[in-house]
This record gives structure tokens, C-alpha cells and sequence, in this order.
């Protein structure tokens, strides 16, 4: 939504909260709240939410919660997963692990990276799929389930671009999977670094030699 869209989003939270919650406003501050939990959403998406809820036989009579409309928007973290999940598999099975690809979903490649990376999920064999399958998805589920987008690579690397690499040689662009605009916004805002920082600690005195040296 657009901050011209405030009032008018106000507007409608506060008449879902007079009929829903025995005619109730809600303040200023709480307001504010909504607003900054639901703003990355179009307004046309957050108002089609709501009607969603109040017209569900089951939770309709009740005031939603933000993450009851976020999840009318985007659906549970299971659906999230699975359509996640078809992207990589149709990714595997049409582009194949030789050429690097880039989604247009982040989540999908710290998952992928953190299983291994893009050579090792698509070289699995069919019988190992549904495994693959089970873990990408509950892995995705974990994070998407924490709203948080963490740190991912820009690009999940194939096997041309590996060995081209280390000869010196350039690598030809990713496959974009999915929508090609969203796809290049990812690549853009992934980091090439360690997903996990390691640091080694120096040993502690009664290992160090009267020099300062560790001993052999």
C-alpha cells in the first residue's frame, strides 16, 4: 500500500471493528500497528482479505488478527511451501543442475543452499525425491513461519558455473525461475558470504607454549 492508502485503509479496519467487535473502534496506535504489519500488501489484496474472513462460516464472526489477513493473502506456510516446492522441482527437471538458476522467491534459496545447494538437490535420484521433497518443505515452512527473509546466496551456482569459475573462464546468466522481475530483484539482494560465521578460538594458556606457541 501507498501512504496515500492510510486513510482509507483505516476507514475499512475500523468498520470490519464495529461489526465485528460489538462496535468497537480501534485507537490511533493500534491502527498504526496494522498498518505497519500489512502495508508491503496492495490495498485491493488487504480488503479482498478481509471479506475473505468475514464471509469464512467459521472465524467470520470473530475480529481478525494481522496474521489472520496475512494469511488469507498468502495462504498458510504449507501452501507457501508447496508452491515453492513446485518451482524447484519443475526447475530440476526442465533447466537441470547445470546451469545456475535464480528464483524469484529468496526462501528458496537459503532452503536450497542450506540441503546442500542447487548440484547436490537436483542430482538426487527419484527415489530419494519425496525425501528431498518432505525436507524442503518443512525446512521453507520453518522459516517462512518466522516472517523473517534471512541471508541467501544470489544465485544458486550449477555445474558449468562452478567449473568455469575455477578455469577463469565467464559464466553464462542464471535461468530465472518464475516471474523474471522478481527473479532479478532476489539476485540482487542475496550476499555472497557464509550463511553461518565460523570463528576459531585461540587456545587457552595451559595449551600455549612459554613463547606463545601452541604445542606440536
Amino acid at each position: 500500500m501507498q501512504p496515500s492508502d492510510y486513510d482509507e485503509f483505516s476507514a475499512y479496519l475500523n468498520a470490519t471493528a464495529e461489526l465485528l467487535n460489538r462496535g468497537k473502534t480501534l485507537s490511533p496506535v493500534a491502527i498504526a500497528m496494522w498498518w505497519n504489519l500489512l502495508k508491503g500488501y496492495d490495498l485491493a489484496a488487504v480488503r479482498e482479505a478481509f471479506d475473505r474472513h468475514m464471509r469464512n462460516p467459521d472465524t467470520g464472526q470473530f475480529m481478525p488478527a494481522p496474521a489472520d489477513i496475512t494469511k488469507m493473502i498468502e495462504g498458510g506456510t504449507q501452501d507457501a511451501a508447496l508452491v515453492a516446492w513446485a518451482k524447484v522441482d519443475l526447475a530440476v527437471r526442465s533447466v537441470g543442475t547445470y546451469r545456475s538458476v535464480q528464483f524469484d522467491d529468496p526462501l528458496v534459496h537459503r532452503v536450497v543452499q542450506d540441503m546442500g545447494g542447487w548440484v547436490l538437490v537436483g542430482s538426487k535420484d527419484d527415489k530419494e525425491w519425496p525425501f528431498v521433497a518432505k525436507e524442503f518443505v518443512n525446512r521453507y515452512r520453518g522459516y517462512r513461519g518466522r516472517s523473517q527473509t534471512p541471508d541467501y546466496p544470489p544465485v544458486l551456482e550449477g555445474i558449468a558455473a562452478s567449473q568455469n569459475a575455477q578455469l577463469g573462464f565467464a559464466t553464462e546468466a542464471p535461468a530465472l525461475i518464475g516471474d523474471p522481475a522478481r527473479a532479478r530483484a532476489v539476485g540482487l539482494g542475496g550476499v555472497n558470504a557464509p550463511t553461518v560465521a565460523i570463528t576459531y578460538a585461540a587456545p587457552p594458556a595451559s595449551m600455549r607454549l612459554a613463547d606463545g606457541r601452541r604445542p606440536a
